[in-house]
């Protein structure tokens, strides 16, 4: 029986994938042939006339039959890469979005001319992304991280784990603040909470509807609620002058900034994402 090229392979799989409706079909082909393989993405450019016998072409087609069933391609591989450190991934808790990486880069930007805090916390952290990002690059400090979940919570401490940040990171079963200890105040609050309203949860592909933890997206039908809990008790966490920084849904700014100067927070601002939308809200604790 004759062999079949890598390059025959993509080309099948990619038009398999995109009768599926599956986005990108082609570097979703390339990603987890290459993850089957064991060679990086740009090492398949240089083989595209190899040939693959049966076991090769048996390690792919199961890859590209979960993705074809709307798997996400990142619980497929098993990991993602997320401002800097690798993150294992599964459906434990939600897949770190690129939205979240921005999130990372302008709280790293705020601390660049000043003493990183001493303590921070992350509220509802899922696989640990932002606590192990800011921590990875923040030696001094000393990270907490919060979830409900608690699957999620068992995810982040493997990755805290493998990123060798167990020690410094404190991951712990929490409704929001409810586990922390009283005596505890934080020079920095992250959070990227439920946010999204119960009618742009229902219009989520396949891979989040299906795969991804419910209440990981949404809490209420505004998507308001875990936002108001945050804004409402975060001041009592902070140290003065404090900083809060918050992932948030587009359309939700002008409830989130009249809330957050409502409770006595200072400097509040919407920031927005790289496609130029309202995302991120900050604000901080009077430093008096």
């Amino acid at each position: 029986m004759p062999m079949t090229s890598l390059l025959e392979v993509l080309q099948k799989s990619a038009d398999f994938l995109e009768r599926k409706g599956v986005e990108h079909p082609r570097l979703n082909a390339e990603l987890l042939a290459g993850h089957a393989l064991g060679l990086p993405r740009m090492q398949l450019y240089l083989q595209f006339e190899r040939l693959l016998p049966e076991r090769e072409l048996e390690l792919i087609r199961p890859l590209i039959r979960r993705r074809a069933q709307r798997e996400p391609l990142q619980h497929i591989i098993g990991s993602v890469d997320f401002a800097g450190i690798t993150l294992k991934c599964d459906a434990r808790a939600l897949i770190p979005r690129p939205e979240t990486e921005y999130l990372v880069e302008m709280v790293r930007a705020e601390f660049a001319n000043r003493e990183t805090p001493t303590e921070f916390l992350d509220l509802g952290t899922g696989s640990g992304a932002l606590v192990l990002a800011l921590g990875e690059g923040w030696s001094r400090s000393q990270g907490w991280a919060v979830d409900i979940s608690e699957d999620a919570v068992a995810l982040a401490r493997e990755n805290a784990e493998a990123l060798g940040l167990a020690e410094r990171i404190d991951i712990r079963v929490s409704d929001w603040f409810e586990a922390l200890p009283a005596e505890q105040r934080f020079g920095l609050i992250v959070a990227n909470p439920p946010y999204l309203t119960s009618s742009e949860v229902a219009e989520t592909s396949p891979e989040v509807k299906d795969h991804e933890p419910a209440v990981a997206l949404s809490t209420a039908v505004d998507g308001l609620d875990a936002l108001h809990h945050i804004i409402d008790h975060a001041g009592e966490w902070l140290s003065p002058g404090g900083l809060l920084a918050m992932e948030t849904g587009i359309a939700q700014h002008a409830t989130l900034v009249g809330r957050l100067e409502s409770r006595g927070y200072v400097d509040v601002s919407s920031r927005q994402d790289l496609t130029e939308r309202d995302r991120f809200v900050f604000a901080r604790k009077p430093a008096d």
